[in-house]
């Protein structure tokens, strides 16, 4: 593992454990629609100061028909993501698996919708059986995997016939290259790949003054600094890389093979 993937994986276990307000519910950099005739998503009241983060999730899904479906969440975090698939797309279950004992904890407290619950576990080492899921999503979390490979195998294998990655992600220009050619090796067909790097930076704009207010409110003052770079706050050479192209953000969508023809499982539709 490199030395930013260990300081990704520090400082996100250290905001788990020390900042546990449960308002607190995505850390992922949002994504705003650039077409500005497209009609927004529709929202609960209380859902609105996450809407850029819960639109990058809205947009990583797609068209995928989540309704009964298994949904397993690969990296959730202080699980705003989990919560809001399973309150608006309706599967049957929704879980959320993390490393961070302390983020599973957050979870399992303030989390609550029909059929959501949250596992600690390993990306790389899935504690659940072969062809568990109907869909797995993976948002902004692989960039602290040591290996993307071992990654995508584990989604595969959990995956039933027929069922999708849902995924997005940051890179270097240059590690982003080298992962689309990662995801395109994999076991899982690459169904859409797009770059959408000015979503994100548009959406980390829009959201900065509130962004920045949440961190004044909660954050620890020691961890101010290292928090503006790891949240790309406007102004931070995190923000400036992405908005000068050295940095890049993806999406995609793979999906596993179906089943034989003459098979009974399904495909996620």
């Amino acid at each position: 593992m490199s030395m930013r993937q260990l300081a990704w994986r520090a400082l996100y276990e250290v905001l788990a454990a020390r900042v546990r307000r449960p308002e607190w519910a995505f850390m992922n950099y949002g994504y705003a629609p650039l077409d500005p005739r497209q009609e927004p998503l529709a929202l609960e009241p209380a859902d609105e100061p996450d809407r850029m983060c819960i639109q990058l999730y809205d947009h990583v899904v797609g068209d995928a028909d989540l309704r009964g479906a298994d949904v397993l969440e690969v990296g959730c975090g202080r699980g705003g993501g989990s919560s809001f698939l399973a309150r608006y797309r309706a599967p049957r279950s929704m879980t959320g698996v993390d490393l961070s004992h302390a983020a599973v904890a957050l979870c399992r407290r303030h989390r609550r919708a029909p059929g959501l619950g949250f596992v600690q576990g390993d990306a790389l080492d899935l504690p659940f059986p072969d062809g568990s899921f109907d869909a797995v999503v993976n948002v902004e979390s692989s960039h602290c995997y040591p290996s993307m490979e071992t990654f995508l195998g584990e989604a595969h294998r959990v995956l039933r016939p027929g069922g999708s990655l849902l995924f997005a992600d940051l890179r270097g220009a240059q590690e982003m290259v080298e992962l689309w050619g990662t995801l395109r090796d994999s076991s899982l067909e690459v169904v859409d790949l797009r770059d959408i790097t000015p979503n994100v930076c548009a959406a980390l704009e829009r959201d900065d003054d509130r962004r920045r207010a949440l961190l004044d409110a909660w954050i620890p003052r020691p961890l101010h600094r290292p928090f503006e770079r790891f949240a790309a706050f406007e102004g931070s050479g995190t923000h400036a890389r992405l908005r000068a192209g050295e940095n890049r953000y993806t999406s995609a969508l793979l999906v596993k093979a179906p089943a034989p023809r003459d098979g009974t499982t399904t495909a996620l539709a």
